[in-house]
């Protein structure tokens, strides 16, 4: 059910507690519940033109923040990109063709309905917020209404803690990073395969992908040196070699 209450509370608290090192305080399990959807995520770009899970329920939404940045495809990028809203009230009924690797693993989660709206700034797209539901079905009126007030609050919020954004959106792979193993792990690739840092990262979603793994496993294997890529032509899957002392 939805409460005013909740959406009261996550616009209080949007802005986190100094210190804490967060760049969004609220709690986003009760945004999702005070949105009227399943679960929440928002994702950042940073240094580098990466992607960065910046806040989300756990669960589903975050699985789908994971598929989306591991095979570089789905309503999130695609709002990234155009700086505009992208809505799928039923993923059943979306061409197979639009988003072909991601269609399906969305639905095993499933996630049946995927509601994206960019945090902008001018022509500036900072990022997406990305809602889920497990029913099917439009996101309007009310509940609309109530997502562009949060995306929008967040943004601003965002802004306007120019210091920390800043330091944030610039560093390189920084540890508070959600996705800080991937950004090592790509390096380490970098080195053993003799590829430039994209194509490792290339390489090792890939990799994820075809092993149905989440990407964040694989690349704590890579960084724990459980597993390497020196023997990696790009193409053969078992190629992918466990490390050996």
């Amino acid at each position: 059910m939805v409460s005013e209450n909740d959406l009261a509370a996550v616009l209080a608290n949007l802005r986190p507690t100094p210190g804490s090192g967060r760049l969004v305080g609220a709690d986003a399990v009760r945004c999702a519940r005070a949105l009227d959807v399943d679960g929440v995520a928002v994702s950042v770009t940073v240094g580098g033109g990466s992607n960065e899970l910046l806040w989300s329920t756990p669960g589903a939404s975050t699985r789908l923040e994971d598929l989306q940045f591991t095979l570089g495809e789905g309503p999130g990028p695609e709002a990234a990109v155009s700086g505009e809203a992208v809505s799928v009230p039923d993923l059943t009924r979306e061409p197979a063709g639009r988003w072909p690797a991601l269609l399906p693993e969305a639905l095993s989660l499933r996630i049946r309905a995927v509601f994206c709206l960019p945090l902008q700034v001018g022509r500036t797209c900072l990022g997406v917020m990305t809602l889920q539901r497990a029913r099917p079905g439009p996101l309007e009126g009310l509940p609309l209404a109530d997502a562009w007030i949060v995306t929008n609050a967040l943004t601003a919020a965002l802004v306007q803690d120019g210091g920390q954004w800043d330091a944030f959106a610039t560093a390189d792979g920084g540890s508070h990073f959600y996705r800080a193993a991937v950004h090592q792990a790509a390096g380490m690739i970098s080195v053993q395969a003799g590829v430039s840092p994209a194509e490792a990262l290339i390489r090792l979603r890939a990799h994820a992908f075809r092993r149905g793994r989440p990407l964040i496993e694989v690349a704590e294997d890579v960084v724990a040196r459980r597993m390497n890529f020196r023997h990696d032509d790009g193409d053969e899957p078992g190629a992918y070699g466990r490390r050996r002392d």
